[in-house]
């Protein structure tokens, strides 16, 4: 064979700074076409067998190796595939763009799938030149008689074609790195590389560190060699042989029957480093209108310490694309771990491509539809292990229902509902319970006044229609800014009072005062613990008119406070007065809104309420940051009330004394302690509270 000297013929303009564009961000990219390609043309050889054209020896054990050299600066990545006559030499290398895989499609088109063919790029091989300087290819064809071919490259532009001494079919390409690319020579890096991107491909890899020592040789090692070469090794000594470094075989490939729990746990513990069990996993299996496999993990997190981000794998035909791409990949999904591969989406795929392909949209479609039927299908199926599991998987789902409407409509049946006693309930569930509750109390009401109406006169008979009424209005009713029940009058509030009151708690120790005083009211309420909760009860709110969400420590239900006659109810109100001046003397809190109530637990001597809508607006200003900016207090921070319990001997012994140290100081007791129950103190009140309650236990001693 004559030397061949030319110039590459660039099929598309500029086509180097393209390629540098295409590769900035994944510098190492090349590994993974390179690989790509010797993987192409092992399978290209395989079809041309099963059609009939090539002959392959028996045995053959069909392989990519990477052979590394730190020394030299050199990656060799050599395969046993259809290698390459001259005349394919000059149309696939020496025309750039030209792709040898969809010409080989096209050949074939009638007698093969293409589905196995990895490349339809034909850029990947001069991925190499953006690390290596020189580019070196020796391959000998398939075809019978067939001779071999060296081919090298400076830089990309002038090549050299002569006579290779390779003998054996396939393709050798050798990389000599630039000085910026050193690293890819190294074992642990350019393993780590191949990890990455080709963890899965379907052709075996092997790895040669060329610098590694060489062990010496044991007698025993010589004659396994001796019976190797004899044809007579026993099996069972080729244990210690290299093993590749990919799956060919990943777990999505097969069919969920064939898939064992452990099969399942083993592949997640190896691919995402996680050793903590998943919770479960959606297998995908696809086939129209678009091909696509994958598997799905929900991950145990413990959102105190761990990451809420997840790590969805793209593959194409095994082939590892990227993690996380939100544009085939619904954002909330985004908090899961999993692997999907999809062959109609192409190796080169770019995020601008992707933002305006509708086909990509089918497949965000349908990865949601999948999750949706599966959860779905657990709570009706197995709803006992939905429940243990919904804790931690609350976040995703609750984030995905304010993510997509298509999801929140399949979703909003299945939504579970942490009560105080531990029970999980749906939303319709649950107010079923709270109204089957309110029955049975009306029930109850109706009995007692019944008896009383045997039993006296006609004034304790309306008493006891008085305690029915309040049996029936048990989850909605609280007091206004004057103490008084609201009013059916007002029609505004009238249509609020109408609505479903669901309470939440946000804080079980922070709030377990107001717990307690639920519990011993009869009153249950819901666990919201998690950030994501608060924009889900709104979103709950906006698509279901008739319910509304309130925090326990919002205002004071009925229920909690005794039943006082109209004489009663009119001198509290006076000394309701007399205390609230006291209150904010003492406490220089002029504003203080100050509330005097007969609470049915005496245990308790003070606490603290703050409208839903007060808390929501305070929040919604945290998050813009609004707060502390100069404006008016009362809108963007306090507003609370302080409701003093006039059953309680503290609470007694201010209003009897009025004035001196000992009222200033358990005034200042009262409102701190029902603020600790509300929320936490600040720095400077905290150690105030520190020192007066040791100077109160001080007082105690003398």
């Amino acid at each position: 064979m004559n030397a061949e000297r030319g110039n590459l013929s660039i099929h598309s303009e500029n086509i180097f700074p393209i390629i540098k564009k295409w590769l900035y961000s994944d510098h190492d990219i090349f590994m993974r076409e390179l690989i790509s390609n010797g993987c192409d043309a092992i399978t290209k050889l395989k079809k041309l067998e099963m059609v009939g054209e090539a002959v392959i020896p028996e045995g053959t054990d069909f392989k990519v190796t990477v052979r590394v050299n730190q020394e030299e600066k050199t990656i060799k990545i050599i395969d046993n595939g259809v290698g390459m006559t001259m005349d394919e030499v000059k149309q696939y290398i020496n025309q750039i763009a030209f792709s040898g895989a969809e010409a080989f499609i096209e050949k074939y088109k009638d007698k093969a799938n293409s589905d196995q063919i990895i490349g339809h790029f034909g850029l990947g091989f001069y991925s190499a030149f953006m690390v290596a300087h020189k580019v070196t290819i020796d391959t000998l064809s398939w075809q019978e008689g067939a001779e071999a071919v060296h081919w090298e490259s400076e830089e990309g532009i002038n090549f050299e074609m002569s006579a290779s001494d390779r003998t054996e079919r396939g393709t050798e390409i050798t990389l000599y790195l630039n000085e910026d690319s050193y690293e890819f020579s190294n074992e642990y890096r350019a393993k780590e590389v191949i990890e990455k991107y080709c963890s899965f491909m379907p052709i075996a890899i092997y790895f040669v560190n060329e610098n590694a020592p060489k062990p010496e040789k044991t007698a025993e090692q010589i004659a396994d060699e001796a019976m190797e070469a004899a044809g007579t090794a026993d099996a069972e000594k080729k244990e210690d042989a290299p093993k590749p470094m990919n799956e060919t075989q990943p777990l999505w490939a097969k069919h969920p029957n064939e898939c064992t729990e452990e099969e399942y746990k083993e592949f997640y513990r190896k691919v995402f480093r996680d050793y903590k069990e998943p919770l479960f996993w959606i297998h995908l299996n696809m086939d129209y209108p678009f091909r696509m496999k994958g598997i799905l993990y929900f991950p145990k997190v413990n959102t105190e310490y761990d990451n809420l981000e997840g790590t969805i794998k793209l593959y194409c035909n095994q082939v590892f694309i990227a993690d996380n791409i939100k544009e085939v990949i619904p954002e909330f999904l985004l908090l899961l771990k999993g692997t999907i591969d999809c062959p109609d989406l192409p190796l080169n795929v770019s995020r601008s491509a992707l933002q305006n392909d509708g086909f990509v949209k089918k497949i965000s479609e349908y990865i949601t539809k999948k999750v949706a039927d599966k959860l779905s299908g657990m709570y009706k199926v197995e709803r006992e292990s939905y429940e243990k599991f919904w804790d931690d998987i609350a976040p995703f789902i609750k984030y995905g229902c304010l993510k997509d409407d298509k999801f929140r409509d399949k979703m909003k049946d299945f939504m579970l509902f942490k009560d105080l006693d531990d029970k999980y309930m749906t939303l319709t569930e649950y107010l079923e319970a709270e109204k089957t509750k309110k029955g049975d109390a009306a029930e109850g009401a109706t009995e007692s006044a019944d008896a009383s109406e045997n039993a006296s006169a006609g004034n304790e008979a309306g008493a006891a229609e008085e305690k029915v009424e309040d049996a029936e209005r048990v989850s909605g009713e609280v007091v206004d800014e004057n103490g008084e029940v609201v009013s059916d009058e007002d029609n505004e509030e009238d249509a609020e009072e109408k609505k479903d009151t669901i309470y939440y708690v946000t804080d079980l120790k922070q709030q377990s005062q107001y717990v307690n005083m639920f519990k011993d009211a009869g009153m249950n309420a819901v666990i919201l613990t998690h950030n994501i909760d608060q924009p889900f009860i709104s979103q709950l709110e906006q698509f279901n008119e008739n319910i509304r969400f309130m925090r326990i420590d919002a205002g004071l239900n009925e229920s909690m406070k005794e039943d006082v006659d109209k004489a009663d109810a009119k001198e509290l109100k006076k000394q309701q007065e007399k205390i609230a001046d006291i209150i904010k003397k003492a406490l220089g809190k002029e504003k203080l809104d100050v509330k005097l109530e007969r609470l049915k637990n005496d245990k308790v001597s003070s606490m603290m309420t703050l409208s839903e809508e007060s808390r929501r607006m305070q929040d919604m200003m945290k998050m813009y940051n609004m707060a502390g900016m100069g404006m008016d207090d009362d809108l963007f921070g306090g507003g609370e009330t302080l409701v003093l319990n006039a059953n309680h001997p503290l609470v007694q012994y201010v209003m009897e004394h009025r004035k001196g140290d000992m009222v200033k100081m358990i005034c200042e007791q009262l409102y701190d302690l029902a603020l600790l129950g509300h929320k936490p103190l600040t720095a400077e009140a905290m150690t105030r509270f520190v020192e007066r309650s040791n100077e109160i236990m001080l007082k105690l001693t003398k």
